[in-house]
């Protein structure tokens, strides 16, 4: 196990058509956390602060991961998906060569809740084919560890396995539910980058409980085989995710991410003269 290293909190912005969201980590953190670029956590109970959504537009370079706590999103791609994301539900989609989305909210009676991480991907896979995986709230495994509860969405935790699988940065991300006074223990590959967002309640990462990580905070560890999540008199809802890390030049501008400048300029001039979409 490793100790924390940084503690990031989210800040409000605005995404989107006039999204009112929280940014975890971003552009101003680039390569801090690789493979991890940014984590966005949107959700009000105010239907205002997000139906204006996000309307079509580009990624390239990068897989991005949307979680659904609570509510609906519907999704629409160039590759011609169709569907809606709902509460408990999942969408990793590997933008690749170049992949043009929207991702429209729903209107929800209650707190509309939901994450998105993107994920880095390396330059010999950057222009790889696009692709995209819906995972139905049924299909994420609940695993019971000692009273932990586990949705394990990507990775390997106490023999069981997440849905998503043949992902290029060999990713674990679960939403792990911790109750009061309790512990559990994470363990995965050695040599991750592991991050850990705590979203509800406050968690505690080392044993003797000395300092929480509140809510709306996330705590990296930098290079680890593991994370140990504790609570006190409360409990915690916490995210993690841990992958390869790249280590290599980051060339980012808005939705798109590759390696150098010029590469970044090629993509823009495609996505303005209409061949940004690579046909198989």
């Amino acid at each position: 196990m490793t100790a924390i290293k940084k503690i990031f909190t989210a800040k409000p912005t605005i995404e989107g058509a006039g999204v009112r969201l929280k940014r975890v980590f971003g552009f101003h953190e680039a390569g801090v956390l690789d493979p991890f670029l940014l984590l966005d956590h949107f959700g009000s109970d105010n239907p205002d602060d997000y139906l204006a959504g996000f309307p079509w537009h580009p990624h390239r370079g990068i897989e991005t991961v949307t979680y659904m706590i609570s509510g609906s999103v519907e999704h629409g791609d160039s590759l011609g998906n169709r569907g809606v994301i709902n509460s408990g539900d999942v969408q990793w989609m590997t933008a690749g060569s170049g992949i043009i989305h929207q991702e429209m909210p729903r209107k929800h009676y209650g707190t509309m809740t939901g994450f998105q991480l993107w994920v880095n991907l390396p330059a010999g896979m950057k222009m790889m084919d696009p692709g995209y995986r819906g995972i139905l709230s049924a299909e994420i495994p609940a695993v019971d560890m000692g009273g932990a509860s586990v949705r394990l969405i990507a990775g390997t935790i106490g023999g069981a396995e997440g849905p998503v699988k043949d992902i290029v940065a060999e990713p674990l991300f679960a939403d792990v539910s911790v109750p009061p006074d309790s512990s559990v223990v994470i363990e995965f590959g050695a040599g991750l980058e592991c991050i850990a967002y705590v979203f509800e309640g406050d968690a505690f990462f080392d044993a003797d409980r000395k300092k929480p990580v509140t809510a709306l905070n996330l705590a990296g560890f930098g290079l680890t085989d593991g994370v140990g999540i504790f609570t006190a008199a409360g409990a915690a809802r916490v995210i993690i995710a841990a992958g390869k890390p790249i280590g290599e030049p980051i060339a980012w501008r808005g939705p798109i991410v590759m390696n150098t400048d010029e590469e970044l300029d090629l993509a823009f001039r495609e996505y303005i003269d209409g061949t940004f979409i690579k046909k198989k």
